[in-house]
């Protein structure tokens, strides 16, 4: 049962406490306005008359609290105590009329939400309050609240836009619980639309060598994937505080904050919704990158798109640099993109509407997503798998349209077994260790490419000619990394 205390009683306050009393769980209003407490008592409301700024009219315990006096000053002062008093509750404060900014600063410091009254009618405050939402961000502040030190917010290995952009999203959202962020992730940014953010933007991102030393950071946050030391380089033991990612991964996820939805396209579209919710408008940078991370992720709204992505943007866009996110989206392709689209065409193997295509040795695994999507376009092709070697792992990276194959779910069932693999239904990635193979010397690198195209083709080709008879998993839960690289 939630436990609802109210400090204080405006017009607003009554207005919600009426609309409260209908819910399930309890309410108890605190007002030092003289007669008012006898109306709610009147009306069947739990009141009590007195100091609201006094913990001595306080319940025992409170889950939810809302600061609704008419002066600013008053209720930030009423906050404090409450906050200091109920540490762990999810604290709401009516901003009251003709706050200073000093004042209004103060109470944003402490609330995990403010409600201005010139922006915000009364059926949104019960919303603030009330609504699985709002609890849901509760967690997230209080969880940021309690860190002791610097929080890593740490990206999946070379991190794709919505990564970025859902990384300087939490990082915006935690220096409001007073918290310092770093935006972190191990590997490279190669893909020439992911460097193109990153440089113009100005991002200032932490590359990782190693794993952070233990005194380093006081919390660890994941973006955009959801186990420490898969496709990160963290310790599979690391504690982690918080996941915020829209892929469903096989196992358990542990951290003291989950939020997994996989009915979203993008986690840009979560971190946005959290941004929204506490009233923080993100600055130009910031918005740029979520609305890029959005519609990267969902391909421009058309794969996997959700009615959030759409309000999402709406929410983001007064604050994008158009011009900017132009010059983002229109990168020149590298020369090692153009060689690997170019082997990528040579070396293509078709059968009827599939091509499969043995790229050799790469130097950016972001190629090979690129070519995928290229060879995607040629005509009578539906499927597009193209594999490549890099430090010692053959990389897969799969495009499909049409929807004649869960592309995901024939990953998992082809490649699975000897690495890690899964995706969407038309657009999926697999990583394989080479092992002892890869020591072979360049003489021998041609029958290493031979090697791998039957192990790779053959897979797939057989996996898609004789499917399993077991029952497939459904593929919203095939996830174990992001896939779109």
């Amino acid at each position: 049962m939630v436990r609802r205390l109210v400090l204080g009683c405006t017009s607003v306050g009554g207005a919600l406490v009426e609309t409260l009393v209908d819910r399930p769980g309890s309410v108890l209003v605190v007002t030092d306005r003289k007669g008012r407490a006898d109306d709610f008592r009147a009306d069947g409301v739990a009141a009590t008359e007195g100091d609201p700024n006094d913990p001595v009219n306080y319940p025992e315990d409170a889950d939810v609290i809302l600061v609704a006096g008419e002066d600013a000053a008053t209720n930030r002062d009423v906050a404090s105590t409450a906050r200091s008093h109920f540490p762990e509750a999810s604290l709401v404060v009516y901003l009251g009329n003709d706050s200073s900014e000093s004042v209004r600063a103060e109470i944003e410091s402490m609330a995990d939400e403010v409600i201005d009254p010139r922006r915000i009618v009364a059926d949104h405050v019960f919303e603030a309050v009330g609504s699985p939402q709002s609890e849901r961000l509760y967690r997230l502040m209080r969880v940021l609240r309690n860190l002791d030190g610097r929080l890593a917010i740490v990206m999946h290995d070379n991190p794709d836009p919505d990564a970025i952009a859902s990384g300087l999203a939490l990082q915006a959202i935690a220096s409001r619980a007073n918290v310092d962020a770093d935006v972190c992730y191990f590997g490279d940014i190669s893909h020439q639309e992911n460097r193109a953010l990153v440089n113009l933007l100005d991002l200032d991102l932490r590359v990782l060598d190693a794993p952070p030393g233990p005194e380093e950071y006081g919390g660890y946050a994941l973006v955009d994937h959801s186990r420490p030391g898969v496709n990160d380089r963290l310790p599979p033991e690391t504690t982690i505080d918080i996941v915020v990612d829209h892929h469903p991964p096989r196992a358990p996820i542990e951290a003291t904050f989950v939020d997994l939805r996989s009915g979203v396209g993008a986690t840009s579209t979560l971190l946005t919704e959290y941004l929204e919710r506490l009233g923080i408008v993100p600055d130009t940078r910031v918005a740029t990158a979520l609305l890029f991370g959005i519609r990267v992720d969902t391909k421009d709204f058309t794969r996997e798109v959700s009615t959030a992505d759409f309000e999402a943007a709406a929410y983001l866009f007064p604050n994008v640099d158009t011009d900017l996110l132009h010059r983002v989206e229109t990168p020149s392709l590298t020369p090692e993109t153009m060689e690997t689209l170019a082997r990528g065409i040579a070396n293509r193997d078709v059968r009827g509407d599939i091509l499969t295509s043995n790229v050799g040795d790469i130097r950016e695994r972001d190629a090979l997503a690129q070519a995928a999507d290229h060879l995607l376009g040629m005509e009578g092709v539906d499927v597009t798998i193209v594999y490549g070697l890099m430090d010692g792992t053959v990389y897969v990276s799969g495009r499909a349209h049409g929807g004649r194959i869960d592309l995901g779910e024939m990953f998992r069932d082809a490649l699975s077994p000897i690495g890690s693999a899964g995706g969407h239904a038309d657009m999926a990635g697999a990583q394989i260790p080479l092992g002892i193979l890869d020591d072979v010397g360049d003489d021998s690198r041609e029958s290493l490419a031979t090697i791998v195209t039957d192990i790779v083709a053959g897979r797939v080709f057989e996996t898609l000619e004789h499917p399993p008879s077991t029952p497939k998993l459904n593929s919203d839960v095939t996830f174990e990394f992001p896939l779109d690289e």
